[in-house]
């Protein structure tokens, strides 16, 4: 499988919420890459979307890609 983990090979956005949508978007094509057979990740999203710690792991990955994604920006600063 061919993933881009960065869609559109930036990480600058025009604003804070585009960042934190961009984030979303490649933690979940981190889960794509890592596991590639849809079907597994169909069976596991039960799993985890009934598992509180699981929930917040996925919230910190999201974090840690925001965090980057907002360096990249300069926090938005102009």
């Amino acid at each position: 499988m061919d993933t881009t983990l960065v869609p559109g090979n930036s990480l600058i956005t025009a604003t804070p919420e585009e960042g934190r949508q961009l984030a979303v978007k490649m933690a979940r094509l981190v889960i794509k890459a890592t596991q590639q057979d849809e079907a597994v990740r169909d069976k596991l999203r039960d799993v985890y979307a009934n598992d509180a710690s699981m929930l917040l792991q996925v919230g910190q990955v999201v974090a840690t890609e925001f965090a980057t994604i907002a360096a990249a920006n300069n926090y938005w600063r102009k």
